[in-house]
Formats: structure tokens, C-alpha cells, sequence
């Protein structure tokens, strides 16, 4: 399929999703929301690993504003439902791991796009500021479940009402993100990273990916419940045989995947 806001590179068992929009810091309009919410959908169907990364200096400078005549006329609890809504859940239910390598800034909902993957990886220059308090709104786009989440409620909160940016390297050490890397050394680290997952055992990857995000909505029985029901589908699976066998016999393990 031929995108006109993004781009789809698969290679390697890797999909590379670019937001390719960068005359506008690759702000969001419906199209792209669109076009990302389907790349995502063919990449977990045909690689097993995906990476979303912006062209340009930024990765996402979240909702374009100048994407209609009005923005202030714009009925924004329809847009974040029927076109942010189905974009966040499909990476989510991704079936395969979803890395964003933030290479610049991410701002707005491109913030809470790149909070919404399973693993963030970010450039040391890059930065995720939550600016809607700056025009008279709230975090959306998953901002108000993402960020209390992963930096708790103090920070989530200082976050929102301050609308102050938070540098690649301060997000890492709060856990918002998984790593901040030196420039230089941002698109080898994020390929490597994504070459490992694709080369990983995705059945235990994608219900790894289910429990985890399961577990903030679950009491401890029902978790230990899915916990044992979903281990045992990876113990049913090629990759736990084959595991197993490649430490008995002190090699590398070649799994299979799907």
C-alpha cells in the first residue's frame, strides 16, 4: 500500500515506520493517524519487530494544528476517539514488541504516540514535553494513563500543569522511557535493538507484551491466573523446545517465531 504521510520499510523481519511529514515536525493530521494505525496492523502481520521513527530533526510535534481552517471549531472528543483511539490500541495489541526511536522532539501527542510503544529508545538531544496545558487543554492521546504509570503521580503531575520539557536523558532516569543514547550512536543502537527482537522468541515476546499491560488493571489472583494460563502457551510453544535444548547443548538458540 502507497502512504503518503509515513513511510513502510520492511527488512530483515524488521518494519520501520517513519512519520514522514517533516516540513511539520511530522505533526499529526487524520491522514497519518490513518496511515500509522494500518502500517502498524501489516507490520505485526508481516515482520517481527517494529520501529516508529520520525523524518527530519523531530519525531513528532503532535496534533497539527493547521490540519483545518479552524482548529478551536475542531470536535476534538471525535477525533481522539474514532482516529487516536484505534491508532494507540493498535500498537498496543501489536502482536509483535513496538520500539518508537525517538530522534528529536516529541511533543504533545507525538509524546504520548512514543509513550504508547512497548520500549522507548531515545537520542540524547531529544525531548518529550506535554505543551497542552499551553493552549488551554489536557494531556490526551493516553497521556493521563501513560505518564502516572511510568514516572507516578508526581511527576505525571508536575508534567502536565507545568507544560515544561523533559530531556531524553531526565525521562530515562524517571522510567518514562527505556534508554537515552549519545547521538552519534542513536540509529545503530535502535537497529540493534530491533534486529534482536526480530530475532527473539516472539511467541513469549507478544505474551509478555499482553501480561505486562494486563497487570495494571488486574488484582494479584487474576494476574497470576493470566500469568499461568499465558506461560503455559509458551511453554506449549517451538521456541520454549528449542530454548531448551539450545542450553542443554550451550549454543545460541535459533527460534522460529510464529
Amino acid at each position: 500500500m502507497h502512504y503518503e504521510t509515513i513511510t513502510l520499510e520492511i527488512a530483515d523481519r524488521v518494519a520501520i515506520v517513519t512519520l514522514n511529514r517533516p516540513e511539520v515536525r511530522n505533526a499529526l493530521n487524520t491522514q497519518m493517524r490513518a496511515e500509522i494505525t494500518d502500517a502498524v496492523r501489516r507490520a505485526g502481520e508481516q515482520a517481527r519487530a517494529v520501529v516508529l521513527t520520525g523524518a527530519g530533526q523531530a519525531f513528532c510535534s503532535g496534533q497539527d494544528l493547521g490540519d483545518r481552517v479552524n482548529a478551536a471549531n475542531v470536535n476534538i472528543e471525535r477525533t481522539l476517539r474514532e482516529e487516536y483511539e484505534p491508532m494507540l490500541k493498535q500498537i498496543a495489541a501489536c502482536p509483535v514488541p513496538v520500539i518508537a526511536a525517538v530522534n528529536g522532539a516529541a511533543a504533545g501527542a507525538g509524546a504520548n504516540l512514543a509513550l504508547a510503544c512497548d520500549v522507548v529508545i531515545a537520542a540524547e538531544n531529544a525531548f518529550f514535553l506535554q505543551a497542552f496545558t499551553r493552549i488551554g487543554l489536557i494531556p490526551d492521546a493516553g497521556g493521563t494513563w501513560f505518564l502516572p504509570r511510568q514516572v507516578g503521580l508526581a511527576r505525571a503531575m508536575g508534567a502536565a500543569l507545568f507544560a515544561e520539557p523533559v530531556s531524553a536523558t531526565a525521562a530515562a532516569e524517571w522510567g518514562m522511557i527505556w534508554e537515552a543514547v549519545p547521538e552519534a550512536e542513536f540509529e545503530a543502537r535502535w537497529r540493534a535493538r530491533a534486529a534482536y527482537l526480530a530475532s527473539g522468541p516472539s511467541v513469549a515476546f507478544a505474551r509478555a507484551k499482553r501480561a505486562l499491560r494486563a497487570s495494571f488493571d488486574n488484582d494479584l489472583e487474576a494476574q497470576l491466573k493470566l500469568e499461568a494460563r499465558l506461560q503455559g502457551e509458551c511453554g506449549r510453544s517451538r521456541d520454549f523446545k528449542e530454548g531448551v535444548l539450545a542450553f542443554v547443548e550451550k549454543r545460541k538458540a535459533r527460534f522460529e517465531g510464529r
